[in-house]
């Protein structure tokens, strides 16, 4: 009786269709259940558009333009040769390849890339801004880069009826009025500028296909994917555990960590991060608690609750991994060349260093060659096509009415 159970149970067997994991399923068979989420967390890219609350002209055409012609006038500036291209250049992924920024005088930071801005809530590497356009205004004032004023600002449209006409469409009245409030023509000025930085978005890369091609189950399209790519991606959401902090699909989680590396600028001074830029924030008349916001102070929630804690010293901003192979020097001082530094950085971190009650994520990874490499190869795939070399707005047509009419009789 046994017998023929056994062959009952063997002919249904060999009856039964067996799937063959074959090299074509493999980029899908390769990870597990929660190594899939994981991955698929890290997108859809690009995101879709996001307007500010607190900035009215946020989207708005017109003060896109303006903040495109602003971005590289350096007529902001009392010495006229600071432009906010000085620093965010358009063939350098919107920074100047250098440790830490250069404008009137050396700052003691390395100048962040101008990418995907509107996914952000803090601004700056210790968080020193809570809006893109108090963002814009810092520099402006700041005496290390334009020194710049606002009777300044405003004396700029006073030079170029042009500025004033398409700053007059954006804000409803015209900057050269006579009894004008300078700091509000300044601050929207600030917000001209960052309009148009919201638009500056990365484009799709080769994670982005393979994320969706995972999504889809399109084993055809995700073995397009590199296969050191796929097992550094494993090593990114695994064992590295780097998504702790770089999560989501700009690949940061947007806060703030102290990783080990020094923050003292010069003998005997120091950068405390999070810590002093906080501090600064909550002084300011220019953070969403004040009158410059557009939208109800009610809202600036996070603002409101930022609490300042001995844990932010030395913390500063996670950056986003998006175009990461075409922004070095990396970290806030420009301390490592390359990403074989960083990961080099990571993986022989020195405990002692890292206040264990604040960051209990950080160890030091201990990566072999092979893991180096392998993460090196995801890290590339994070980086569009353009690369560094990033497009310059569109020459718009002239604001001015008799400008237009020249141009038009040209024209015929």
């Amino acid at each position: 009786m046994l017998t023929i159970r056994l062959a009952l149970l063997m002919a249904a067997l060999l009856a039964t269709p067996v799937t063959v994991i074959g090299a074509a399923d493999a980029p899908l068979a390769q990870f597990s259940a929660p190594e899939r989420s994981r991955i698929l967390s890290l997108g859809p890219w690009p995101p879709a558009p996001r307007i500010d609350p607190t900035n009215r002209v946020s989207g708005n055409a017109d003060a896109i333009v303006l903040g495109s012609r602003l971005f590289f006038d350096a007529r902001l500036s009392p010495s006229g040769y600071i432009a906010c291209v000085t620093c965010h250049q358009t063939d350098r992924a919107w920074t100047d390849l250098k440790p830490r920024a250069h404008g009137l005088a050396d700052l003691p930071r390395n100048t962040p890339a101008l990418n995907n801005l509107s996914l952000q809530r803090w601004y700056g590497w210790g968080g020193g801004a809570d809006s893109l356009w108090m963002a814009s205004l810092r520099p402006l004032l700041d005496p290390r880069e334009f020194d710049s004023n606002p009777a300044w600002v405003a004396h700029v449209y006073v030079r170029d009826p042009e500025l004033a006409c398409f700053y007059q469409r954006a804000f409803g009245h015209s900057p050269t009025a006579k009894g004008a409030d300078l700091e509000h023509v300044l601050v929207n000025t600030a917000k001209a500028l960052a309009a148009f930085q919201e638009t500056l978005v990365t484009g799709r890369t080769a994670f982005d296909e393979f994320r969706d091609a995972l999504a889809r189950g399109d084993a055809a399209a995700a073995s397009r994917y590199p296969p050191a790519a796929r097992q550094g991606l494993q090593l990114f959401i695994g064992r590295g555990n780097c998504i702790a902090c770089h999560n989501g699909p700009n690949f940061s989680n947007g806060e703030f960590a102290d990783v080990g590396v020094p923050f003292f600028t010069a003998p005997g001074e120091v950068d405390a991060g999070r810590y002093q830029d906080l501090q600064a924030l909550r002084g300011s008349r220019f953070s969403l608690l004040g009158r410059h916001s557009d939208a109800a102070v009610s809202g600036a929630t996070a603002t409101r609750h930022a609490t300042l804690e001995p844990r932010h010293w030395g913390e500063f901003k996670v950056p986003s991994l998006r175009n990461v192979a075409v922004t070095a020097p990396y970290m806030h001082n420009g301390a490592f060349a390359s990403l074989q530094a960083v990961l080099r950085h990571y993986s022989e971190l020195d405990e002692a260093r890292i206040h264990s009650s604040a960051q209990p994520l950080l160890r030091p990874l201990r990566l072999s060659a092979t893991d180096t490499e392998a993460l090196l190869a995801f890290l590339a795939t994070l980086t569009d096509a353009r690369g560094a070399d990033r497009p310059r707005p569109e020459a718009q047509e002239s604001c001015l009415p008799e400008a237009a009419d020249a141009a038009a009789v040209q024209a015929r």
